[in-house]
């Protein structure tokens, strides 16, 4: 017990040294096992310097380029201090956001994955802070151009403990995902993901009916007047072109 705050840094300098500097260590997922050990027997309330270890080290090691070796074991540590004190939620939803990982589809499902767990720990209360930026990432992955993430993301609908939150907070939520579940609907290639998408949409409409009839009259009149911007800048441009043409000739 006397060497748990030794051992901390010793594994906190590991972190550093392994975000920062050498981006290899052949024991990071043995290390953030015996951390879940030791996150296990954090005392509640916990300490300014136990939010800061996580906010500082075991956050950001989301961003390291062999993530998926240990990520099983990092999210554990991770949902372990939702466990402890669910306000914990917001910021390692935003620390897991803002690191992202946009051009690899396979680390992206994982990170999915840990969305999941963790939503399923999060309390209606901190879930509507948290729901505009993480539904901004949800509409995207659901948006994806591989078959993979958007299906993964989609299955997120699939937890009923999940449903219930967006279900309390879909004046926010649907408004943000109502463009693309309609264009992934109708337009996309994979027979799954399209299947998935009405699923979801009819758990939309069974919600709240006439506010989902809103969210896709919005989109309508936004797709109407995106195309009438669009006819109005080629017949702009071919305007241009007549008159080019006609100077030509002249």
């Amino acid at each position: 017990m006397g060497l748990r705050a030794f051992i901390r840094r010793a594994i906190n300098y590991v972190f550093f040294r392994v975000m920062y500097d050498t981006e290899r260590h052949n024991g990071i997922g043995e290390l953030l096992e015996i951390l879940g050990s030791i996150i296990n027997g954090f005392a509640l309330p916990l300490k300014a310097e136990h939010k800061r270890f996580l906010v500082r080290a075991l956050i950001p090691l989301h961003k390291v380029k062999s993530v998926s070796v240990f990520h099983n074991q990092l999210a554990y540590c991770v949902t372990q201090f939702v466990e402890k004190d669910p306000k914990m939620i917001e910021p390692i939803i935003m620390g897991i956001l803002r690191f992202w990982p946009h051009s690899s589809s396979p680390k992206q499902i994982l990170f999915l994955n840990e969305l999941e767990d963790l939503l399923e720990l999060t309390q209606p209360s901190e879930f509507t802070k948290i729901a505009p930026p993480l539904f901004d990432r949800i509409n995207q992955c659901i948006d994806s151009p591989h078959f993979q993430v958007a299906e993964r993301t989609l299955f997120l609908w699939n937890n009923e403990y999940i449903v219930s939150l967006i279900a309390q907070n879909r004046q926010i939520i649907l408004p943000i995902v109502a463009s693309t579940l309609a264009k992934n609907a109708e337009k996309h290639w994979n027979a799954t993901v399209t299947s998935l998408t009405v699923n979801v949409l009819k758990l939309f409409v069974e919600m709240d009916k006439n506010f989902y009839k809103d969210c896709r009259d919005q989109v309508a009149q936004k797709e109407k007047e995106r195309e009438e911007i669009k006819q109005k800048r080629l017949k702009a441009w071919a305007d241009i072109e007549k008159e080019a043409n006609a100077a030509d000739v002249l």
